[in-house]
């Protein structure tokens, strides 16, 4: 049996490219985002980008690459990571980057699980999955294999974040490592820095039983609130049809 480590609310975005209005497929959004939004602890709030724009296939076991975007206290503080922006730029003008768009929510578990630390979780929106969440690899219940990526370490060159973005771990996180490139992501206070990579490998379908946690129970909790009130996020900007119908929009 796995030991849980953390849980808490998961919510599930993506972000539309910019000047897309309209997004109709895959092609026209430019990230996935992730927020969890843990239950107890320092209740810490992190937004992760997922480097393909799509959760790891399962029965693929693929292995997609993140990163800890942006880690704040208060909801009112992720506006401005995930509202829409106007800028200007030198040779096109002015241009818009549309706000994030809810997708899923529900409910995620951190739990140790032998020698590895697994990130699952349950979802309670949308009650019927449409072609948003199949193209977004989104499952109604999944888990993945997930692991931290040693700052110090080198990367292959074009892959992970620049040197000037990578993130820099108090020396008790920094020290787990022992000179490995990987370790487990435990304890998930490595998520409350920006800048941190990790690595996400898809393990299973059905991870209440390959973990053997409860998921059901860890969702009737995450039901009190939706996305919009949890995360203080404006209705007017964002459609609905994604998170509660399944539809691109």
């Amino acid at each position: 049996m796995a030991e849980t480590l953390e849980d808490g609310d998961l919510y599930l975005l993506y972000r539309p490219r910019v000047e897309e209005q309209q997004v109709e497929s895959l092609d026209d959004v430019q990230r996935l985002l992730v927020v969890l939004h843990p239950w107890s602890g320092r209740r810490l709030l992190r937004l992760l980008v997922i480097g393909r724009k799509q959760l790891p296939e399962i029965e693929e076991r693929e292995r997609f690459w993140g990163f800890v975007d942006t880690v704040v206290e208060r909801p009112e503080q992720l506006r401005e990571a995930l509202d829409g922006r106007t800028y200007g730029t030198r040779t096109r003008g002015e241009r818009h980057q549309p706000a994030a768009q809810p997708v899923a929510e529900g409910a995620y578990v951190i739990a140790r699980h032998d020698d590895h630390s697994h990130l699952a979780y349950q979802l309670e929106l949308p009650r019927r999955f449409g072609e948003a969440q199949q193209e977004l690899n989104i499952e109604p219940e999944a888990s993945y294999v997930v692991s931290v990526k040693n700052p110090q370490a080198p990367s292959p060159r074009g892959v992970g974040l620049p040197e000037s973005e990578k993130g820099q771990l108090p020396s008790e996180l920094q020290e787990r490592f022992r000179n490995r490139r990987f370790v487990s992501l435990d304890p998930p206070d490595f998520l409350d820095h920006p800048g941190t990579e990790l690595l996400l490998i898809g393990a299973a379908h059905d991870a209440s039983e390959e973990l053997r946690l409860n998921l059901d129970v860890e969702v009737e909790r995450a039901a009190r609130s939706t996305i919009f009130d949890d995360l203080v996020l404006g209705r007017e900007e964002r459609p609905v049809e994604p998170l509660f119908e399944g539809r691109w929009r």
